[in-house]
């Protein structure tokens, strides 16, 4: 019988269970995972299914690590997250969640561009530490990508976008993340990527400021290359700033259609 363990090929007796296979090629394992899900040693396997064995506190090799972050995954999902090319249009609260999100998925290649450094207001919702203060958020956010996720291959760009150096610095990215701020920028960005790059999709955010309700967060599809994620409503002014938790409901809208296209789900 043919499976895959820990992303290789091999071939095991018909009729043997998990915890069986576990204790011929990985003694000791205690974390059993079948096609993207944790069983029970007894669980019989079938020609096809792909398992992760691990062990609980073993720092893996690098070789390994790979497979294991994706072990959770759908089977067929990894390898194709893994062609990826995925821009992000400013890296503050949404876009350096978003870049985070994709990382421990899996995504292969991150383009992200930012003029900013990092502040230390922006720690109430950007995904940087104290001691990157000042740094430039394109090369802080690198460094903390690396640490999750080493094989996601981040391109920076310490710039200020506007319509002639979109289409260069994105280019070949099938989706585009927009996270910015501004309105103006917003709009921007999209009639940019709308006008001048006819093989990529946006998805961009408006209406995720304050504290209101969860679900009044959305993701609505304006057209063909264009998905829309927030409320529509709730913009940021005196009264109603940004804050990490409904920022990060929207981020988390963003990174999974981002995942949902990739994956070719319209």
């Amino acid at each position: 019988m043919k499976i895959r363990i820990n992303e290789k090929p091999a071939e095991v007796e018909t009729g043997l269970s998990l915890g069986a296979v576990a204790a011929i090629h990985k003694a000791g394992a205690d974390v059993l995972i079948l096609n993207g899900f944790p069983a029970l040693s007894e669980t019989k396997l079938n020609d096809g299914d792909e398992i992760y064995l691990i062990r609980r506190g073993e720092i893996p090799t690098e070789a390994e690590l790979e497979g294991l972050m994706a072990a959770r995954h759908t089977p067929g999902v990894h390898e194709r997250l893994k062609q990826a090319r995925i821009g992000i249009a400013g890296v503050g609260g949404l876009g350096s969640a978003v870049a985070v999100a994709l990382a421990r998925v899996g995504v292969g290649k991150l383009i992200i561009a930012d003029f900013d450094v990092v502040e230390p207001s922006n720690l109430n919702r950007q995904q940087y530490f104290v001691d990157q203060i000042g740094l430039f958020k394109v090369d802080a956010l690198a460094c903390n990508l690396k640490r999750i996720n080493p094989y996601v291959s981040v391109e920076t760009h310490r710039v200020r976008l506007d319509p002639e150096n979109i289409p260069t610095i994105f280019d070949r990215c099938s989706v585009v993340v927009e996270a910015f701020d501004r309105a103006d920028m917003k709009a921007m960005l999209v009639d940019t990527i709308l006008a001048l790059m006819p093989h990529t999709t946006t998805v961009a955010a408006s209406g995720l400021a304050g504290y209101g309700p969860n679900n009044a967060i959305s993701t609505r599809k304006v057209s063909k290359r264009l998905y829309l994620v927030g409320d529509s409503i709730s913009e940021a002014r005196p009264g109603s700033g940004l804050m990490a938790p409904r920022v990060g409901i929207a981020a988390s809208h963003q990174a999974n259609q981002v995942v949902r296209l990739i994956l070719g789900e319209d």
